[in-house]
């Protein structure tokens, strides 16, 4: 597996950290190629839950070399605290974490930007960082990159032209009146000091890591459904975080990938606002919830529960290419007494072939259910896919039957070693 992607089969919070924490045991390049510090990726070390937001979440593993892609948006002061943190906890990152060049900073005024536009109804729902603004600009020709921050006067020209034309269209956010080019480069100049030698050009490292039969690791940050392109748009990301953004991020040809793995839930969750076909009601929604501590890892915020929804795993299987899955939380499941899945949808009185690319078409879709006895058993403990509870097995053979993607791993809990890895048995 010279290449391989990792990307979110849902709307995101899938476990991913987990999965490619495990992964990168076998990799030596770790490489995050899209999204920003919104990403809360859990992953356990000596006991400890680490949650890693620009990080990629190979750092755990001593040998790996860790880029951050060009695909990423860093807020510098929060990558700093991050890596600070968990050198506090005795882990060598700095020497082993690259950042792109090319990859685009959050500023201050993307978030105070963005805070004003979350006000009224039109709100996306976002985690409030700056993420979508910084985007924005990119997509507009006017960001500015991790390149353009050694460069004092480059800096300061354009953080004022995007200051001037932010005060126009937010006359409302009064902080951005008090921010010049001058006054957040040196609110930055510390931050950008310690930056500057971990800057890189991670497409060339990858390049010639690949031309050196290195193995890498892909790592997105969010969920297909919340892909710019494919996603319920617009209660998406701003960025592409389905399979072919991987190679873009980082800057290799869409060749150079050879192995997609995509992570699911044995239910879902979304976050934030947008249509959601299978979320339970609010009842069976906080069981499971407080089953699966299903808050935010970033934000805290509950997360929004629903059973699996199977016409959205066959899109994501379709729209990234999937050559396998990882089934993540089963364990949460065991103690329910029926299982239920959408095997499809409805809408006006007609069965739909597949999953609505339109979320107005996807808010008015009514799900046709599935049930499964429940195997009201643990399975935490559980390693071999034979040991699993018969009804929990033809659960997840039917959903391997019905998405057209082979299971791989299965995941029963937090830790690194709570995991059924199929392909062993």
């Amino acid at each position: 597996m010279p290449c391989t992607v990792v990307v979110g089969a849902q709307w995101g919070d899938e476990g991913k950290g987990k999965i490619v924490d495990a992964l990168s045991a076998e990799s030596d390049f770790v490489a995050r190629y899209q999204g920003g510090p919104n990403a809360g990726h859990s992953v356990i070390h000596r006991g400890r839950t680490l949650v890693l937001h620009l990080v990629p979440s190979g750092i755990l593993q001593p040998m790996t070399r860790n880029l951050i892609g060009n695909g990423v948006v860093i807020d510098v002061p929060k990558l700093r605290e991050e890596v600070g943190n968990l050198e506090g906890m005795g882990l060598e990152v700095r020497s082993r974490i690259g950042v792109s060049r090319a990859a685009h900073v959050i500023l201050p005024y993307h978030r105070a930007a963005e805070a004003a536009a979350e006000q009224g109804p039109g709100a996306i729902g976002t985690t409030g960082r700056g993420i979508g603004f910084a985007y924005r600009d990119k997509a507009a020709r006017v960001g500015i990159r991790v390149g353009d921050l050694f460069e004092a006067a480059r800096f300061e020209v354009a953080a004022d032209r995007n200051l001037a034309r932010l005060r126009h269209e937010f006359p409302e956010a009064e902080s951005l009146h008090s921010m010049s080019g001058a006054s957040l480069r040196r609110e930055l100049a510390e931050a950008i000091r310690w930056l500057e030698p971990l800057a890189t050009d991670v497409s060339l490292e990858l390049h010639d890591a690949l031309a050196a039969n290195r193995r890498l690791l892909l790592e997105g940050a969010q969920g297909t459904l919340l892909d710019l392109d494919h996603g319920t748009y617009p209660y998406v990301t701003s960025s592409p975080a389905s399979a072919a953004g991987a190679p873009l991020g980082v800057g290799l040809g869409p060749r150079a990938v050879d192995r997609v793995i995509g992570v699911t839930k044995a239910y879902t969750t979304r976050v934030g606002n947008g249509p959601f076909p299978t979320e339970m009601p609010p009842e069976e929604a906080a069981r499971l919830r407080e089953a699966g501590e299903e808050y935010g890892a970033t934000t805290g915020r509950p997360r929004r529960c629903g059973w699996l929804d199977l016409p959205a795993l066959r899109y994501a299987a379709r729209v990234n290419g999937l050559d396998a899955l990882v089934v993540t939380k089963l364990d949460v499941l065991d103690q329910f007494e029926e299982i239920r899945v959408a095997e499809g949808y409805e809408r006006a009185g007609r069965r739909l072939a597949g999953f609505p690319a339109d979320a107005a078409d996807l808010e008015s879709c009514r799900p046709l259910w599935r049930s499964f006895p429940g195997w009201r058993s643990p399975t935490g403990h559980i390693r071999s896919w034979r040991e699993l509870p018969r009804p929990a097995r033809a659960y997840l053979e039917w959903v391997e039957g019905a998405s057209g993607v082979r299971i791989d791993r299965v995941s029963v809990g937090a830790e690194r070693e709570a995991e059924i890895d199929r392909t062993a048995d």
